[in-house]
């Protein structure tokens, strides 16, 4: 199984939506663009976001196991994906490649 890089590549704030929607909370998400995880298998990084893993272990896993060309040539790099995390109000961008 191959190791896969995850690197937070952009994290965006709507605060329309957050003001309209959102019931105040005190803390959303620890995520910092440039941070790098490293995933052995289905194991979580330590300090990687859990709901951000519900969403891209599936990416992670494929990649994992060799997987490539995923959505049919949608990447430059046929071995990653950019996929991001299902909050609406604080959507974080994550670039997923595979280690060699």
């Amino acid at each position: 199984m191959k190791k896969i890089k995850i690197t937070v590549v952009r994290k965006v704030c709507h605060r329309d939506l957050i003001e309209r929607y959102e019931n105040p909370i005190d803390h959303a998400c620890d995520m910092r663009e440039g941070q790098v995880f490293v995933a052995n298998g289905w194991q979580r990084p330590d300090g990687l976001c859990e709901s951000a893993w519900q969403t891209i272990s599936p990416f992670v896993m494929t990649l994992a196991h060799g997987g490539t060309d995923l959505y049919d040539g949608w990447m430059k790099n046929p071995a990653s994906a950019m996929i991001s995390c299902n909050d609406g109000f604080r959507p974080v961008s994550f670039l997923i490649e595979t280690l060699d």
